[in-house]
């Protein structure tokens, strides 16, 4: 079982930066591909960033693509997502979501971590 646990969402000004982690509980970690997605009020859940088990592969939406930067730690069993220059579309509940290398589909997921860009 993988349990994930986000943390670092607040309120923050058009610009500024804002750095999410996440943590897993368990040894599985060094096998899991992580990722975040986030989700605004009344829209659908949208991929954010993900990162591959060797930390040295990452990918991006466009949204977020020069802006953001996902990372991984393995000593410590976390992600991170450093936020650049912030903008106000940027406001969601950012979610972790993890899976095993070989699945399709992300099957674990944490609860979220409200991100607010006031304009």
């Amino acid at each position: 079982q993988v349990q994930l646990e986000e943390s670092g969402g607040g309120l923050v000004q058009d610009g500024n930066s804002l750095t999410l982690a996440c943590t897993t509980s368990g040894r599985a970690f060094s096998l899991l591909t992580m990722g975040w997605f986030r989700q605004a009020p009344g829209k659908e859940r949208d991929f954010v960033a993900a990162i591959d088990l060797s930390g040295r592969n990452t990918r991006y939406s466009d949204s977020v693509k020069g802006r953001f930067t996902i990372s991984r730690d393995l000593a410590r069993n976390a992600i991170y997502l450093r936020m650049n220059s912030l903008k106000p579309e940027d406001t969601a509940n950012y979610l972790c979501a993890a899976k095993f290398r070989g699945d399709e589909e992300w099957k674990y997921w944490g609860q979220g971590t409200q991100v607010t860009v006031s304009s």
